[in-house]
């Protein structure tokens, strides 16, 4: 299966593994809940998925990788316990706790999430002295005699033999205590995560041309060469980054991520053109609705690559606003909560600031908690770091306040002040849209090119989201799934009120 069919049936095992009778007990006993194996090429996404399920439940994750430990780290050292038994008396070994284990602890204490996954990554290259181990741990969730906490579930990740050559070979006894689930790479699944993620619009348009590029191992007289999600996704980082820092992106630097010669020496060759049309297009006057007739000739002129590329270009340039008007819009909502607490809680203290200060390091331990536990994502880090940067402000506001309630309404202004700056931003970013599919209207026609705008708008979930809020009449001009968008948002609607 691809990944995001592997990360729903995960979602599924872990609220069967959670769910509990009327009487509190499991549905499922904790010697009957197999871990759950990813089996798959290395650097497909296994890692990631679990971040994405951990921070989208709101539980904690702890990943380890078992190549790196030996039979004392993950068993426990032992020592001498003086022991009676009756008249007996004697010396005992005993074990200290797994470092694993004793991780797990650290972090419910640490960050006070109770429930979570241990992820053991690479599990079919521990070592020989660990092997015997593992046996009882994955059916008993035991290591030495310490026990995972109650509400944490295990999953394991391993490579098939001909990825790793540190894989050692599981028994049938291994095998048969284990939910095995095999990933294979797909482009189209892992594009969703990489609008979530802001990838490089190169690299997206690059493999959507070229799909057969985007996973590739294949073996040569010089050895292995490879390409992977991963090594994307980091090289896609890179490339910002040193565009960012005004640092030259050469085949150099992308040699080192794309380990394949003819693969980088492609993208690299692409990634110029892409440059080259980025400057000769004038994306921000054709986000503008000032195109030159010259510009807009030679799209109407261009080959099909240079078309895509240039579609690319205009969706990465409304995009990044449009994640951001999100951000703000979802910043708002909390914000609205916590406005809702201050009115109470501001009548009965004379320092209605400090409350709002209190608000404020609330917010920045949610953020580093969840940051720690990896039960945020990035966005949920931001918006409480956001967040938190709101309150402070208005904590220096309302020192000028002279009773309670002025301190509220200054408290409430500042809200109204946000609500108008999401709007302005909203607005600014709708006509940012309309102008581009009037530039693809009139230079593309009826084309595919509208058709490419109008489905990327629809995968990519923060535009999906932003025009579900705020609307976009060219988008729905163009959009023949029309009914479905409208059933959709209906629906989501639905959950939300019975979510409030």
């Amino acid at each position: 299966m691809d990944i995001k069919q592997a990360k729903q049936e995960l979602r599924q095992t872990i609220r069967a593994y959670t769910a509990r009778t009327e009487d509190g007990l499991r549905r499922i006993p904790r010697e009957k809940q197999r871990p759950v194996l990813l089996m798959g090429p290395p650097g497909i996404g296994k890692t990631a998925v679990m971040e994405q399920i951990a921070s989208e439940m709101g539980v904690g994750l702890l990943s380890y990788s078992m190549t790196h430990h030996t039979r004392q780290s993950a068993l426990g050292l032992p020592f001498i316990q003086h022991k009676k038994y009756g008249d007996l008396e004697c010396d005992v070994s005993e074990y200290t706790m797994s470092e694993i284990i004793a991780s797990v602890y650290d972090l419910m204490e640490e960050t006070g999430i109770k429930e979570g996954i241990l992820f053991l990554d690479e599990i079919n290259c521990v070592s020989e002295t660990l092997a015997p181990i593992m046996l009882q741990f994955l059916q008993y969730k035991i290591f030495g005699r310490h026990r995972v906490p109650d509400g944490w579930i295990v999953v394991t990740a391993g490579n098939p033999p001909e990825y790793n050559n540190s894989v050692r070979e599981f028994d049938m006894a291994t095998w048969d205590r284990l939910k095995r689930i095999d990933i294979e790479p797909e482009f189209e699944c892992w594009k969703e995560y990489a609008y979530k993620t802001s990838v490089h619009p190169a690299v997206l348009t690059y493999l959507e041309i070229k799909k057969g590029n985007f996973y590739k191992v294949e073996s040569t007289v010089d050895g292995k060469t490879f390409v992977t999600a991963r090594g994307w996704d980091d090289l896609s980082r890179m490339i910002s980054v040193y565009e960012k820092c005004g640092i030259a992106v050469d085949k150099k630097l992308i040699s080192q991520y794309l380990q394949n010669p003819q693969i980088a020496a492609d993208f690299s060759n692409y990634y110029t053109l892409f440059n080259k049309y980025r400057k000769d297009y004038q994306i921000e006057d054709i986000l503008a609705g000032k195109a030159s007739s010259e510009v807009k000739q030679r799209a109407k002129e261009a080959k099909f690559d240079e078309r895509f590329a240039l579609i690319g270009l205009l969706l990465d340039g409304v995009t990044g606003d449009i994640t951001e008007v999100m951000l703000l819009d979802k910043t708002i909502a909390e914000l609205m909560i916590l406005l809702r607490q201050f009115r109470l809680e501001s009548m009965k203290t004379d320092a209605p600031g400090e409350l709002l200060l209190q608000y404020a390091k609330e917010c920045r331990e949610k953020a580093e908690k969840g940051k720690k536990a990896n039960s945020l994502d990035a966005e949920g880090q931001r918006k409480f770091l956001l967040l938190a940067d709101i309150c402070e402000k208005q904590a220096v506001l309302v020192k000028e306040a002279s009773d309670n309630k002025q301190a509220f309404d200054i408290v409430k202004a500042d809200f109204d002040r946000l609500i108008g700056e999401l709007k302005q931003s909203a607005d600014k970013v709708k006509k940012k849209l309309d102008n581009m599919f009037k530039f693809g209207s009139e230079v593309f026609g009826n084309g595919q090119e509208v058709l490419v705008m109008v489905t990327e708008l629809t995968l990519n979930c923060h535009s999906a989201a932003f025009i579900g809020k705020f609307g976009c009449k060219e988008y729905f001009e163009h959009n023949k799934n029309l009914l479905f968008f409208n059933r959709q948002k209906e629906i989501s609607s639905e959950l939300e009120k019975y979510e409030l």
